[in-house]
């Protein structure tokens, strides 16, 4: 083992579970860029080793996807569609339902974390009209869109890593997942409907939200898109990080939007945490240090090798250093031919136990609060444990199901 590799390895992988550095202004992206650059600089990786070790087929799928999801999101599908939501004349528990099922199914086919973007306030002020407590209907969002993204392996950046990297069918997948995702969903929304006790509620002053207006034509123009890519992924073995460029290329070819509207909305922060985080865990690899700790699982019998021990490790892991980290570090052990499933199923799953689980709770927690409205570590347990238990209980079942 190489000392000084996993110096720096202990250092980044810190960094994932406390989100930053104390003392210093670095966020997981700076903290796994500083890690690649440590690297290089103790010479611990080569430059072209580095390049090699960055999964381009992965980012480029990453970028494509973001591109596409951006042009929902300056259509103004969103805010349109969470507008006409919140102000339909039905029931609270009703409209709990439809706040589910919208984020659940935008988000399996586009990036979860942007679908709480736009969505959150939108949602939060439209509540706040209606004379509703925002509360249980920002958390079902944040929920219902880390269970819903997990139905396909575009729904979240570490399923399009884990579908990449082990060259999953996306049919096959979905077939595995959708059933765990749907029932998923109905658990978000009987936890919180029975949380909430009937108590929907409560007098909130939230001004005005600003969102784009809706654009009819660039919404129809990005849900055609997003249809054809979605047959293409179903229906061909094209690569998909091709089509997804494709996706977006046709997008940026506009005569009305600028691109550099569109570029901008793309989640730069998070394709340099991947780049970081493929040097770091490729150093570790090749420095002989992970097959050690795999050996050292071994000798107190935890086997990754074996379904169960895989999905509570991935679970465990997931809520201590984020998903995308703990995916990245499991991937090599992901040998069992239901490993691919397992691990997107799981790693996904476990972020709602607690709030910094998933980029989607901390982003919805972090647009409420902008709006006055505080969502406490407790207000997200209470809902948050029993979906996570049940979410993934149900998908254990339904993985055991599909093994046998």
């Amino acid at each position: 083992m190489d000392s000084t590799v996993l110096a720096i390895f202990a250092f980044v992988y810190l960094g994932m579970f406390l989100g930053e550095v104390p003392g210093l202004a670095l966020d997981r992206a700076g903290v796994a860029l500083l890690g690649a650059i440590a690297l290089l600089v103790a010479e611990r990786v080569t430059p072209e080793a580095a390049w090699n070790a960055v999964d381009v087929p992965t980012l480029a799928l990453l970028f494509g996807l973001m591109v596409v999801s951006a042009q929902f999101r300056l259509g103004g599908f969103y805010s349109y569609l969470t507008r006409r939501m919140s102000a339909a004349q039905v029931s609270p528990s009703a409209l709990l339902g439809m706040v589910v099922a919208s984020a659940g199914i935008l988000s399996a086919l586009l990036a979860n974390d942007i679908v709480c973007l736009a969505m959150a306030p939108v949602l939060a002020e439209g509540c706040s009209r209606r004379g509703l407590d925002p509360v249980p209907f920002l958390l079902a969002l944040a929920c219902s869109a880390n269970v819903g993204s997990a139905a396909t392996l575009i729904g979240n950046p570490q399923n399009m890593l884990i579908g990449q990297t082990l060259h999953l069918s996306f049919a096959a997948y979905l077939l595995d997942a959708l059933v765990p995702a749907g029932l998923g969903l109905l658990a978000v929304w009987w936890v919180i409907r029975s949380a909430t006790n009937g108590k929907w509620h409560k007098a909130t002053t939230i001004p005005p939200v600003p969102a784009p207006d809706f654009n009819p034509w660039q919404s129809i123009k990005a849900l055609t898109v997003l249809l054809l890519l979605v047959a293409a992924f179903l229906l061909t073995a094209w690569p998909r990080e091709v089509l997804a460029l494709a996706a977006a290329g046709i997008l940026l070819t506009s005569r009305k939007m600028a691109s550099r509207l569109v570029l901008g909305l793309v989640d730069w922060q998070l394709l340099v945490l991947f780049v970081g985080l493929f040097v770091v865990n490729h150093a570790l690899i090749a420095s002989g240090t992970l097959p050690v700790l795999r050996q050292s699982a071994e000798s107190v019998g935890v086997d990754l090798s074996h379904p169960a021990p895989f999905f509570v490790v991935s679970v465990l892991l997931s809520n201590l250093v984020s998903n995308v980290p703990a995916v990245m570090l499991l991937l090599p052990s992901a040998t069992h031919p239901s490993a691919g499933p397992i691990l997107a199923l799981s790693s996904t799953l476990a972020g709602n136990l607690l709030i910094v689980g998933s980029i989607a709770n901390i982003i919805v927690v972090d647009q409420a609060a902008q709006l006055g409205l505080k969502i406490t570590w407790r207000d997200h347990a209470r809902i948050g444990i029993p979906v996570t238990l049940l979410t993934l209980l149900i998908a254990a079942a339904w993985l055991a199901v599909r093994a046998a």
